[in-house]
């Protein structure tokens, strides 16, 4: 897979409630960023369709073929008006609201014997470096019981395995406007993609310390 450092940025496609989800463009912005910091990094990008199959399908599939040393997650959370940098996920699943292809779960939590898994402290440095943007950004404990928790978790379990990543974090963003009308007081995309770019450029710095400490890159930047 050669010597750069790779990341994955994901978000979501739209679903029950929601026709238009601005992480799609967010990534978008993101991952065609231009800058020298990011010139030996490898950006990848996936949108996932908000299905638990489709997660449980592709997640593995892209780990497995793109091996990103870290993961940034991006969400829509429509009734929030600020950014959220999650610092978990919680073991629950919603039975009542559908995922995009109608399909409800039977069952309320998503493993047995189990409460929480943590991202880890580096969420509070995402967090300083998207507040540092000027932007409304705060911690989170409670990601949901949807789709955003549920890969979330999903994120988090793959960074326990050898071969996994070694950071993975999620980032909840506010509803936007469709045609990129903003109303004073409120997010609009440039502020997204500035905070969403600090944070990535955070990322990418505590995910080349984690590499050189478990030595699987030797010749890193």
């Amino acid at each position: 897979m050669g010597d750069k450092l790779r990341i994955l940025v994901t978000g979501f496609g739209p679903f029950p409630g929601a026709p238009f989800n601005p992480t799609m463009p967010l990534v978008e912005r993101l991952i065609h960023l231009r800058r020298p910091a990011f010139d030996d990094l490898e950006l990848s990008s996936h949108i996932f369709h908000v299905t638990y199959a489709t997660v449980d399908r592709e997640l593995p599939k892209l780990l497995a073929k793109q091996r990103p040393h870290a993961l940034l997650m991006f969400g829509l959370a429509s009734r929030t008006s600020y950014l959220r940098v999650e610092t978990r996920a919680r073991n629950a699943i919603t039975t009542i609201w559908p995922d995009a292809d109608g399909t409800r779960v039977r069952k309320g939590s998503i493993a047995a014997n189990s409460d929480a898994l943590t991202f880890g402290p580096h969420t509070a440095k995402l967090l300083r470096a998207a507040l540092a943007t000027g932007i409304d950004a705060r911690a989170s404990r409670d990601a949901g019981s949807y789709l955003c928790n549920y890969l979330s978790w999903r994120a988090i379990e793959a960074t326990h395995q050898k071969d996994g990543p070694r950071l993975a974090a999620f980032i909840h963003v506010p509803l936007l406007a469709r045609d990129g009308a903003v109303k004073a007081g409120r997010i609009g995309l440039e502020d997204l993609v500035d905070a969403g770019e600090a944070m990535l450029s955070e990322l990418v710095r505590l995910t080349r310390g984690a590499v050189r400490e478990n030595g699987l890159i030797l010749n890193l930047r």
